[in-house]
């Protein structure tokens, strides 16, 4: 299993480098070509509400990205920093609350959509978005 990590910090110029590196790691671990764009637009995706977050938080730890090669799949996972608290914990009408979580929805509904695999967990401690994809071979074996 063979692992890249990146770390950046929480601008938004660094998006697009991780999107570049995710993709060309995705190509190498054999995901179809055909879906390169999906996951170039998944981890921009991830990448830009973890950026998000940070800055809405003030948080200056870096966002974490992981590509992980495995035998037959190829993942990715997000990771932030930016403390979740249950819905009823919230103070009622605080400014922009509501459209910061329509559009942390919308985000996730994005990603959703271009990833079949997609598990996203969240907690004191931050957040994490873990997405999956089938590889092939990179040499098919010939009888």
């Amino acid at each position: 299993m063979a692992t890249v990590e990146l770390r950046f910090s929480a601008l938004p110029e660094h998006v697009r480098t991780a999107r570049l590196v995710a993709a060309a790691v995705a190509r190498r671990a054999g995901v179809d070509e055909a879906v390169l764009d999906e996951v170039r637009l998944a981890v921009g995706e991830a990448c830009t509400r973890a950026v998000g977050l940070h800055q809405l938080g003030g948080i200056t730890a870096p966002v974490k990205v992981a590509l992980i090669e495995e035998e037959k799949q190829f993942s990715i996972e997000v990771g932030d920093e930016a403390p979740r608290s249950a819905p009823g914990d919230r103070a009622p009408g605080a400014a922009g609350e509501d459209a910061e979580a329509e559009e942390d929805e919308m985000g996730l509904a994005v990603i959703s959509g271009l990833v079949d695999d997609v598990e996203v967990t969240a907690g004191e401690h931050g957040g994490l978005i873990r997405m999956t994809w089938p590889t092939t071979p990179a040499v098919a074996e010939l009888p």
